[in-house]
């Protein structure tokens, strides 16, 4: 394992489950927010376009063209 993943907390890499990403949208006041997807910290961050199901796992797609 590198270092660097070694000094993360467990929640960073084991994600959530459906059920627990629901509370946590449930609690946001507005249901009518965008929702959009950083894989860099929040520094840039993507429209959801689609969610899916691969590999057994869901699985929030972006479809947009760089």
């Amino acid at each position: 394992m590198e270092e660097n993943q070694s000094r993360q907390p467990e929640w960073v890499t084991r994600g959530k489950s459906i059920q627990q990403l629901i509370k946590e949208l449930q609690s946001f006041e507005s249901c009518e927010l965008e929702v959009r997807i950083s894989i860099d910290g929040g520094r840039s961050h993507k429209p959801i376009s689609l969610v899916g199901k691969k590999d057994g796992r869901c699985v929030l797609f972006n479809f947009e063209e760089n």
